[in-house]
Formats: structure tokens, C-alpha cells, sequence
């Protein structure tokens, strides 16, 4: 059990206990608990003894608090299962379960009528890999070919801007739309090997997802074996979701038999996929609506996949037209947007792609989303509430944040009780009061936020909201920079919320990613004085941490062995742990890669930092910035000393060179010996920079067969070399 759930595990214990056990030792005479004759066999236990021996809990406490759990969990089963809501999250009701199962053993109550016992956990995996029982369910794997998210439009020139990209990067060719209803359910990747179902994974954070194939079996349209002419290998994209009227139909035969209905189709075809047995998935008439496809297949355009997909056994609507601009587009776009719940299905937008796969090839990937691809979303769903009451996040950049306090509403399946402000101006747009009743809208986007307000309802004694003048964790003024949106702490060296926020990020999953420590942990070190930034967590020792409150022998170990661990974890995840405004994930892996080691990083100018693929002049001087710092300097420098990993390992820079360093290419067209991500990636590992474009700083067109007409025009319009994929390898090898 890393620190993080410790930490949680006992603040739940607490939580629940405060709850069930209150004033039992006024009535009873409180029996103590004899700890030496409890049998401790797992980490678990090893924390509830802990805390019982610390705290002095009786045994009428615990008897209290197991019948009082296995309450709570039979509710948040019903609501989970028969509402379709959930008011706790998986990871909250993991730990529940894991507390109620643990003392349920320890004590000796296993009542096989227990609803820790019962068939069909609310259990979804929780993404929390350290949560080791016999209840973990779902495997996790890792997408062969990554699941994207779309890029989302909400107007006709979204789309028209979107057109005007693809041109730009294709040059002056024909480029053809299929356009698509966007269904509202849950994604999921359908391996097939032979023309039989080998894997269903559902799209998790889109690098990997859980393995749900014995659920997806039962789904009647989702072909166990294959027809007619299928690849080898082929991994279907498709939507699982609930039809309307089986949905309706299902929720009224509830209501007749005295049972809450299930909140929306969407939220319980999710849930489905995540249930324990798969004989109850069976049991719901779920679909499975197929749009897309991953891979090199021999298929030249999207239309002809769905096609295709129909022909192999697939379910696939035949709601799609091929349109030649954005005007038929919108024509589609209108006609749906009115006709919609017309549709078998919940539908929240018309998803828009390039038809040709070529060209798909040809525009390629974000860091986040396909450049060939658009989602055109309907009307969000709104609702109306009442703003209690805003307040003021500070973030480890020192970025404020105002965010509205809000009466509980229901909005799109899920209780919504904060949404937020973005920034000052966004408020004065709005005019948003305390006070106000508001329209909120979630729609797309994963945070709630306020749209509008209900004039005709707003208090008589109203006053504007007047933006907070000092920051609210330190009280310095804050300052905002000419062109900025937010406003900004600038006492980033004082002001406790940036500190313990850029330790936070520092130990996170995806930078050092260090177990037993999580953010009350930090917050905790950060409170009794023993770290003042990141660095100072490498001369923690389990002397220092022993004492510190909720911390045992056992953990304060595992906090020091998983900081001496984080100093394997490769230079990229160091760079983006540094908290460098602007340097995400994907920035700090190319600047890696175009820098090598920490050292030529810090000494780079600006004018070379823009020359790196995907670097802006805004990143640049922001890394330039974080290095004069000597506060920043000292900090890197205290932690090289430390053996942090500050260069690329010879195994990452094996097979890379300085070759084509300076140079920009441009790869266009289909090829014999590589694949276009394969020659990308050659030109990458020996220093050259891929562009989707060709310029006046285009250096060589590496063109293979069928390249745009357009391209080559331009190309030698500005003389820029044309070569082909054996030129380039001999180029390279030269």
C-alpha cells in the first residue's frame, strides 16, 4: 500500500468511525481490543491494527462501524446499480469495501449474508494498481494503436478555420468529408485475429484501457467470428451504447416493480462494461455502433471502411454522406442537429473526416487528436442553479483561478456542486453575482462551467463581484502581465499552495511517480518544516518521518525507499517533473530528445529552443526564464548531486545522431521499405525536425508513390529538394 492510500485508507477509517461510533463509550463500558491476538496478514490490516493501538478504539466502535459500512456499501450498490448514479467514487468505494472486508476477518464476523460476500461488486477497476485483492477484476493493457480524442466545433466557422488547415497542409487537392453521427456511449477498441474476437478494451486514457472481453462477448452485435473478405489482424473502433426504447422500456418495468430507474443511457452502458458477471451484461440489450478502424489496412477511404465493416458482420449506421465542402457538411450538421432524437440512439454531435485515408496518413496526430478529424457538437445540455458563494484557487504556477460555489443540480447524469470562472474578464463578461441564478453547462467538456445568468431572478440588494486584489493563501498582491488572462501570484518562493503544488507535480504518476508519498503527505512534510521544495526529498530519512502523525515504522520506510527509487525514472519525466510553465508531457519529451542532457538544455538561447519541433517562442522563454533562476539552478543542481537521471540513457540514445540536425523535412506519400511513422521516427533519432508542411525552410521532400499533385508544385516552386525513400536512406547513411 503506497502513502497515498495509507494515508486516505485512515482518513476514511476516521470518517466512517466519527460517523457510526458516536458517544458508544457514554452507555457501554468500552472493551478493549486485545491487538496481539488479531492475525495481521496483509497491508490492510497491518493499518487498521496500527490505528486501533494508536487511537485506543473499543470493540464497540468497530462493531458499529462494520454494521454502519455494510450499510453505506448496500446503498452505494443500489445507487451504483439500480439509480445508475454514483454519489462515491470507485476509488472511495474500493477502500470501503477493502475496510469492511479487512475487520470483518480480523474480528471474526464473516457473515456469509454480508454484502462483501454478495455476488456482482460494485467493483470497477479504479485505475490504482496498488489495490491488490481478490476483487481486482479487469486487466489493463496498453493500445497497440492509441485511442485519440476528437477535436470539438461548435460553429460553422470552426469548421471552416478546420478546412482551411487541412488545405494548407495538403496544398491545393480535393479533399472529401464523411460525416457521421457522433454516439453518446462508451468507446471501445474490438481486436481481431483471423477473423475471431480476441480482445475488447475499453479506451481508458486512451494509451491504455481495461480488458472487458467476456462483457462484450455477450453483445449480440458484436461478431464473435467474422465474414467475407477481413484482414489478418484488424482493430475496430466502435461506440457501446443503449438504445432509447430498450432503455425506456427497461427503466418502466422498474418503476412497476417499486425500483429507481437508471439515470441515462450513456452512464449505463459505461457501467455495464465494468460489471463482475457477465451473465447480467447479458442481460441488458446493449449495441455495438462501429466508426472507425486503427492500422494499415488495404482500404482507400473512410467511406469505404463502413462499408467494409457492414460487409464483415460489424453493425454499422447508415447514417453517413460523403460531402465535397463545409457547406454540405452544415447541411448534414442542420438536419441532425433537429432530427436527432428521431434516432434509436443518444446522439451529441456529428463527427466530420477527411475521406481519403491517404490524406488521413498525411495530416496525422496532435499530441491529443487526429488532424483529419472534427466533432461538431449540438447544444450543450444546461441546467439552472443558484451560485452560492466564489472562490479562489491558487495552482503551483501561481495562476488564480475564481470558481463558483453552487447548489447541488443534475446536469447530464451527474450532480454538479462547482463549476469554473476561468478568469476575471470571464466573470465581467457575464456579470456572474453571488447569488445569481446561473445557467450551467457541461456538454463536452469534463468541468462544469457557467454560461449565462437568469437576470430576471437576481436578488434586489446584488452587488458586482469585485475580483480578490491578494492572493488567498499568502496574502501578496498579485499582478497580471499584459496579455495574460489570469491573474498570478508572484510569490512563487513563499507562498505555501505553489510550493507544496510544484512537490505535488514533482511526485506525481507521470513525472517521479514516487510511492508511499502522496499530497497530504507533502502537505504534511511541508507543515512540520521538513521540505521547502522538491529537492529536500532526498535527504529525508525514516528517523524524521517516524513521528510525523498517521505515519508508521513500515510507511515512513516506504517513503524513503520510494524517493531513493524515483532516481531510475529517465530524464524526459525529470525535465517535465521540474513544474517548467508550459512544459507538458509531449514538450519535455522533445526537448530530451533535441537536447540530449540538462546541461545543453540550460544553455540553449531562445533562437535555438524555437528551432525544436513543436517549441514556441512562448516555451522558450519560459524554459529560458525557469533556468536564470538561481533559486531553480541551485534546486537541478542539488539534485544531480542526488543521482537523479539528468541525460538520456545509452539506450535512448542508441542509433541517434547529429546527421540531420539543422534540417527539416517533409514526408509525403506511401513507401516500399518503411512506413511514414517509421521514416518520421529515422529522421527524429539522427537530429532532423518533420514538418507537415512544406516552406521556404523545408530542406528535402522525402516523396513516395501517389504524393499530392500540389505538393510536388509547391515544392519546386520553391526549390525545394525532392528525394525518395532510397535516397534518403543513402543520404542518411552517407
Amino acid at each position: 500500500m503506497n502513502e497515498t492510500m495509507r494515508d486516505y485508507f485512515i482518513y476514511l477509517f476516521d470518517k466512517e468511525l466519527n460517523k457510526y461510533a458516536v458517544e458508544i463509550e457514554m452507555f457501554v463500558e468500552p472493551e478493549e481490543i486485545n491487538i496481539d491476538s488479531l492475525n495481521v496478514n496483509n497491508w490492510y490490516k497491518e493499518v487498521i491494527v496500527d490505528h486501533i493501538n494508536r487511537r485506543k478504539i473499543s470493540k464497540q466502535k468497530i462493531k458499529i462501524l462494520m454494521r454502519g459500512l455494510r450499510n453505506s456499501i448496500k446503498e452505494h450498490k443500489f445507487n451504483y446499480y439500480q439509480r445508475g448514479i454514483s454519489l462515491i467514487s470507485d476509488y472511495d468505494y474500493d477502500l470501503l469495501e477493502k475496510l469492511l472486508i479487512n475487520l470483518e476477518e480480523l474480528f471474526g464476523e464473516i457473515i456469509p449474508t454480508s454484502i462483501t460476500r454478495s455476488v456482482g461488486s460494485r467493483h470497477k477497476s479504479s485505475g490504482f494498481k496498488n489495490i491488490q485483492s481478490s476483487y481486482e477484476l479487469f486487466e489493463t493493457i496498453t493500445h497497440e494503436h492509441r485511442m485519440y480524442s476528437l477535436e470539438n466545433s461548435y460553429s460553422k466557422e470552426d469548421l471552416e478555420d478546420w478546412e482551411k488547415r487541412i488545405q494548407r497542409n495538403l496544398g491545393d487537392v480535393p479533399v472529401e468529408f464523411t460525416c457521421e453521427l457522433k454516439y453518446d456511449g462508451a468507446s471501445i477498441s474490438l481486436i481481431y485475429v483471423n477473423g475471431k474476437l480476441l480482445n475488447a478494451v475499453t479506451r481508458g486514457d486512451g494509451i491504455q484501457g481495461d480488458v472487458v472481453t467476456p462483457n462484450i462477448k455477450t453483445i449480440k452485435s458484436v461478431p464473435a467470428q467474422l465474414k467475407g473478405d477481413y484482414p489478418i489482424q484488424l482493430d475496430i473502433r466502435g461506440e457501446i451504447i443503449f438504445p432509447l426504447e430498450e432503455f425506456a422500456k427497461m427503466n418502466q418495468e422498474r418503476i412497476e416493480a417499486g425500483e429507481d430507474p437508471y439515470m441515462n443511457p450513456r452512464n449505463t452502458a459505461s457501467g455495464s462494461l465494468k460489471l463482475k458477471d457477465s451473465s447480467e451484461v447479458a442481460k441488458r440489450p446493449l449495441e455495438c455502433l462501429v466508426y472507425g478502424m486503427a492500422g494499415n489496412l488495404e482500404i482507400k477511404t473512410q467511406f469505404e471502411f463502413l462499408e467494409k465493416a457492414r460487409s464483415w458482420g460489424f453493425k454499422v449506421p447508415t447514417v453517413a454522406k460523403l460531402c465535397k465542402s463545409t457547406e454540405e457538411v452544415m447541411q448534414f450538421v442542420d438536419y441532425w442537429d433537429s432530427h436527432r432524437h428521431s434516432m434509436p440512439f443518444e446522439t451529441d454531435g456529428v463527427v466530420v473526416k477527411v475521406n481519403s485515408i491517404q490524406q488521413q496518413e498525411e495530416l496525422g496526430y496532435t499530441a491529443k487528436s487526429p488532424r483529419w478529424a472534427m466533432a461538431y457538437k449540438f447544444q450543450a445540455e444546461q441546467a439552472t442553479t443558484i451560485l452560492d458563494k466564489i472562490t479562489y484557487q491558487v495552482g503551483r504556477t501561481g495562476a488564480i483561478t475564481p470558481v463558483a460555489n453552487l447548489e447541488p443540480v443534475l446536469l447530464a447524469g451527474t450532480t454538479v456542486k462547482r463549476a469554473s470562472l476561468h478568469n476575471a474578464d470571464q466573470i465581467a463578461k457575464l456579470d456572474v453575482r453571488e447569488g445569481d441564478t446561473v445557467f450551467v453547462e457541461k456538454g463536452g467538456e469534463i468541468i462544469p462551467k457557467i454560461v449565462g445568468v437568469d437576470f430576471t431572478k437576481r436578488p434586489a440588494d446584488s452587488k458586482p463581484t469585485e475580483y480578490i486584489t491578494h492572493c488567498p493563501e499568502c496574502g501578496t498582491e498579485l499582478i497580471r502581465k499584459e496579455g495574460e488572462a489570469q491573474h498570478f501570484c508572484p510569490n512563487d518562493t513563499g507562498c505555501p499552495t505553489q510550493i507544496t503544488g510544484r512537490i505535488q507535480h514533482f511526485i506525481s504518476r507521470k513525472a517521479m511517480d514516487i510511492e508511499g508519498m502522496g499530497s497530504e503527505t507533502v502537505e504534511l512534510l511541508f507543515k512540520e518544516g521538513l521540505i521547502a521544495n522538491y529537492a529536500d526529498l532526498y535527504t529525508l530519512t525514516k528517523e524524521q518521518v517516524v513521528p510525523l502523525e498517521r505515519m508508521a515504522e513500515k510507511s515512513a520506510e516506504n517513503l524513503v525507499n520510494g524517493v531513493a527509487a524515483s532516481k531510475a525514472i529517465p530524464f524526459e519525466r525529470v525535465l517535465f517533473a521540474l513544474g517548467i510553465r508550459y512544459v507538458g508531457e509531449t514538450v519535455a519529451k522533445k526537448l530530451a530528445k533535441a537536447y540530449k542532457n540538462i546541461d545543453a538544455l540550460m544553455a540553449a538561447s531562445k533562437e535555438e529552443l524555437v528551432t525544436v519541433d513543436e517549441i514556441g517562442d512562448r516555451i522558450a522563454e519560459s524554459v529560458i526564464s525557469f533556468f536564470s533562476e538561481p533559486t531553480n539552478l541551485e534546486i537541478v543542481n542539488r539534485l544531480k548531486s542526488y543521482g537523479l537521471q539528468f541525460s538520456l540513457s545509452e539506450a535512448q540514445l542508441e542509433n541517434q545522431t547529429d546527421k540531420l540536425k539543422g534540417q527539416t523535412f517533409v514526408v509525403s506519400g506511401v513507401f516500399e521499405t518503411l512506413s511514414r511513422d517509421e521514416l518520421k521516427k529515422l529522421i527524429e533519432d539522427n537530429g532532423g525536425k518533420v514538418a507537415s508542411s512544406i516552406s521556404s525552410k523545408t530542406s528535402f521532400v522525402v516523396a513516395g508513390d501517389n504524393m499530392g499533385p500540389s505538393k510536388k508544385t509547391k515544392a519546386e516552386s520553391l526549390g525545394v529538394p525532392i528525394i525518395s525513400e532510397q535516397e534518403f536512406l543513402q543520404k542518411l547513411e552517407a
